[in-house]
């Protein structure tokens, strides 16, 4: 801001100041972020443009020519009434149609009243904002209606120009209209522009962020180039699933925004570390939280990285109280081939199928309290860079008597 010279950025501030203002007049709790937005630009648009249509006004009467005056005096005057009764109705149709309309007709009358084209200064340059503006704050099938409205009052004016009247505007006043005319059109649609980019811009970041916190980049990009199916298969993946040991009792003697918060700050605390990582977060199930290594992302090193990532995940747990309480967790690794694709047409979801994610789940859930345990294949891939010792046998449900791996650290 501080780079903008002075009259830019009192232009700013003013501006800032107007739409501010504006986002507060009509404004709903019920409204969506188009809404808003649309209720914005309308009365930012209507009271921004009423210092010039006075001005306008004062100008043509001192000029003589008084019915000219008349019609954008008559506009400052319907525009402060409207806005008021917007203020008081929130009713966004009516108020976006009646100043459509007056916006359209009104500059065509300004040029009648002048005898034309020329004597006005394209005066009817005012009428283009019509068209113009319905496209940032009117359903976009109704806009055609205003630009057809704005060609036929146009071709209009030109088959009745030869038969009016004509002023005798000296030219200066005319030369300096065009100026004028053209000039503040150009600095309305800009800024009214401007603006609108901006916000579009911000909300496609959001909703940008907001679908990578479901989606991995890879999976979203796929989505938004088209509508399709997506699933493949991953040879090589590594499964990570972690839980909270005695969750049960623990949320029943906890009350609802206790837990949900509890739950957060333990999952705020795993997203970074697995974004550290470059790890893929797949979901939370209840108190269950699922990673991924190998997926989208193929990796060599996804069984490795997967238990640096437990092995973090159980100091920080180590390390620190969420909500209050100390908690311990029981880890769970398998490594193999998974299936991976997005399921669902509303609520979708990025997950993962195979026989490799059933058994890193069933690690989970068989292990020990505060204990990442690994099965006999991811054991075969980080032996040689974590300490592990043997935790016998186990038996699985579907998958029988399973040699199971515990990760005491890494080696070095």
């Amino acid at each position: 801001m501080s780079g903008r010279p002075p009259l830019a950025r009192w232009l700013a501030r003013r501006g800032e100041a107007l739409l501010d203002w504006a986002g507060r007049l009509g404004a709903d709790a019920a409204d969506g972020n188009e809404t808003g937005l649309q209720k914005r630009l309308a009365v930012a648009l209507c009271v921004g443009t009423l210092p010039f249509t006075a001005a306008w006004s004062a100008l043509y009467f001192a000029a003589g020519v008084p019915l000219a005056a008349a019609i954008p005096g008559g506009y400052t005057l319907f525009t402060l009434a409207n806005t008021a009764l917007f203020a008081a109705t929130h009713n966004l149709a009516f108020y976006r149609f009646t100043q459509l309309f007056t916006i359209l007709i009104l500059p065509f009358g300004v040029m009648l009243a002048l005898g034309g084209f020329a004597p006005s200064s394209v005066v009817v340059l005012w009428a283009a904002l019509c068209p113009l503006v319905a496209l940032l704050v009117e359903e976009l099938r109704k806009t055609l209606m205003w630009i057809v409205g704005y060609l036929v009052l146009l071709v209009a004016s030109a088959l009745v120009e030869p038969y009016l009247p004509q002023r005798d505007l000296p030219p200066a006043f005319v030369a300096w209209f065009f100026v004028l005319n053209v000039g503040t059109v150009v600095l309305v649609v800009f800024g009214l522009l401007y603006y609108f980019v901006g916000r579009r811009n911000f909300f496609q970041e959001r909703s940008e962020m907001l679908l990578l916190n479901i989606l991995p980049r890879e999976i979203s990009e796929t989505l938004k180039a088209g509508p399709r199916t997506i699933a493949e298969q991953y040879d090589e993946a590594s499964i990570l699933f972690a839980d909270v040991e005695a969750f049960t009792p623990m949320a029943a003697g906890m009350s609802p925004l206790h837990l949900v918060e509890l739950l957060n700050e333990v999952f705020q605390c795993f997203d970074a570390l697995v974004e550290r990582h470059d790890l893929e977060k797949i979901k939370t199930i209840g108190d269950c939280y699922m990673v991924a290594a190998g997926v989208p992302r193929r990796r060599a090193d996804h069984a490795e990285v997967l238990v640096q990532l437990a092995l973090d995940m159980q100091a920080a747990v180590a390390s620190q109280e969420f909500g209050g309480r100390k908690l311990a967790f029981r880890i769970g690794i398998n490594s193999g081939p998974v299936v991976a694709g997005v399921i669902g047409k509303r609520k979708f979801i990025y997950d993962l199928w195979g026989e490799a994610v059933n058994m890193a789940s069933r690690m989970e859930s068989h292990g020990l309290s505060g204990a990442i345990q690994i099965t006999d294949r991811t054991w075969r891939l980080v032996r040689d860079r974590f300490d592990c010792t043997e935790g016998g046998t186990i038996d699985v449900k579907g998958a029988g008597p399973t040699k199971v791996w515990h990760v005491v650290g890494r080696r070095g």
